[in-house]
């Protein structure tokens, strides 16, 4: 039922419409579910196959299986060690760049009972100034870590991290990857892939891109990369210039399903790296190494 545990069909259900090309967001609508809990369902659950429906149900009973510690409530830790675990948290996060008192707001949020916090309540375990506070639920309200809503128990409002937070973290550090490759692929152009600027650029832009696209949100899915990488297997054994048809006929694809993972490449190009896909012809594709993988000496050692 929505909102509980996946059942195996969900899980069946899942499977097969990743497997069709669908996003976690059209998945989590279509089962009535958080997108948040379709991502962490794959990703928990996927292996060297990608995702398998009957393997996930069974690591799931074995997880439920499993029987959990009785655990107090966060409230009723003692607050000298649970302010020590915020600090010292708060500390580490700041060292990514995250601001000190952002930083410490933030792990109050993340590691109270019910995940969210009014303002007062904030000061209070903070032991800090009202404004103070203020400022940075400001700065983390900018950065999409926190939320807000309405306060059940009065008029004042209630401060929440919730399930997609760290959804929203990776598109936004994503977009900056992104970028970081795209520029040095501009910069491989003006230099010449050849050059030792080129070379260094294209390893650069390498790290950037994978980085990008291991955490992609850009609707490029698991199953799509999968046929993606799959097309590149497929020209790299045929080796010669293949059309659509050809190659999905080759793989007992439609044509459609062939052509997406193509136009994945083409948007995507290091999805199929250590190779280029090409176009030797309007019609054709072929996939050809990348220059900037092997520097000058060695291309000329391998001739």
């Amino acid at each position: 039922m929505p909102g509980g545990r996946l059942t195996h069909e969900d899980r069946r259900q899942i499977a097969t419409w990743l497997n069709g090309g669908l996003g976690y967001a059209e998945i989590a609508r279509r089962l009535g579910r958080p997108t948040s809990t379709i991502s962490r369902e794959v990703a928990r659950n996927s292996g060297p196959g990608g995702y398998l429906a009957d393997r996930a149900q069974q690591v799931a009973g074995r997880r439920a299986r499993r029987r959990k510690p009785l655990q107090l409530p966060a409230e009723e830790w003692p607050a000298e060690r649970v302010r020590d675990f915020v600090e010292r948290f708060a500390t580490l996060l700041a060292g990514t760049g995250l601001p000190r008192m952002p930083a410490r707001v933030f792990v109050c949020l993340v590691t109270s009972e019910s995940g969210s916090l009014t303002a007062a309540e904030l000061v209070r375990r903070l032991q800090v100034s009202p404004a103070s506070v203020s400022k940075a639920i400001g700065y983390l309200e900018a950065m999409e870590l926190v939320g807000r809503r309405p306060d059940p128990g009065g008029r004042r409002e209630r401060y929440l991290v919730d399930d997609d937070v760290w959804i929203r973290a990776w598109r936004t550090d994503t977009g900056a990857h992104a970028r970081i490759a795209e520029a040095a692929q501009r910069g491989i152009d003006l230099f010449g892939p050849g050059t030792p600027a080129g070379t260094r650029l294209g390893q650069m832009g390498q790290f950037f891109g994978r980085i990008s696209r291991q955490m992609n949100g850009s609707g490029v899915t698991q199953a799509v990369v999968h046929d993606a990488l799959t097309v590149v297997a497929a020209l790299t054994y045929a080796a010669r210039p293949l059309t659509l048809d050809e190659l999905a006929t080759a793989l007992g694809w439609p044509r459609e399903r062939a052509g997406e993972a193509l136009d994945a490449i083409g948007h995507r190009p290091t999805i199929a790296d250590p190779f280029a896909l090409q176009r030797p012809e309007p019609a054709t594709y072929t996939v050809t190494p990348r220059p900037e993988r092997l520097s000058p000496a060695q291309r000329e050692a391998l001739r």
